[in-house]
């Protein structure tokens, strides 16, 4: 019996100090070599301040800028409260909040098309991405607000629309904060 408690044991301390040491320090001594960026969460700085990640989200509201998708995670693009609203396609609060959006989105552009991502939230509710129709549909408003010319905000849409991965997976995107700071830069603004 004793025998069995002390291999237990020795095997416990092994595997502790293997997996539970060793293995972390080792991939994370990897992922801090290879993968510097992508392992510190792909953090975006400006004058040397950490304004945000390129893969999580965040909300613009102001008309000078390119506004992300709507969110559902916590108070919005909540890290800490990662989800979608679970609003089924029937639901009146889903509906009624489409709604409004699309309503508001139109009275921007009477008789455009609203793409659909600029009124439904991602899955996550942290998608730092918008179509490239999305970014097309608000090009209009942020030129006139910025007072540059549609043509030079069309060229940084263009600028920073992503294609598939490997060419066949997902779907062409740009991401959001990446544009404003690049609008910020064109402008002169210093937000």
């Amino acid at each position: 019996m004793r025998r069995h408690i002390v291999t237990a044991v020795l095997y416990t301390v092994v595997t502790t100090v293997l997996f539970g040491l060793a293995y972390p320090l080792i991939v994370t001594g990897l992922a801090q070599t290879m993968f510097r960026d992508k392992a510190n969460g792909q953090l975006l700085r400006r004058n040397g301040e950490i304004v945000g990640s390129r893969i999580i989200g965040q909300s613009f509201t102001a008309p000078e800028y390119f506004h992300s998708r709507p969110s559902a995670a916590g108070s919005g693009y909540d890290a800490a409260n990662s989800s979608g609203s679970n609003y089924g396609p029937t639901n009146k609060k889903l509906i009624d909040r489409v709604a409004g959006d699309v309503a508001a989105l139109r009275a921007e552009h009477p008789g455009a098309e609203v793409p659909v991502d600029l009124v439904t939230a991602s899955g996550s509710g942290l998608d730092p991405d918008i179509t490239p129709a999305a970014a097309e549909f608000q090009v209009a408003r942020v030129a006139a607000q910025r007072h540059l010319s549609v043509d030079a905000v069309r060229g940084l849409v263009a600028r920073h629309t992503q294609g598939r991965q490997l060419g066949f997976l997902g779907e062409p995107r740009v991401n959001v904060l990446e544009l404003n700071l690049d609008l910020d830069h064109a402008s002169g603004a210093t937000k």
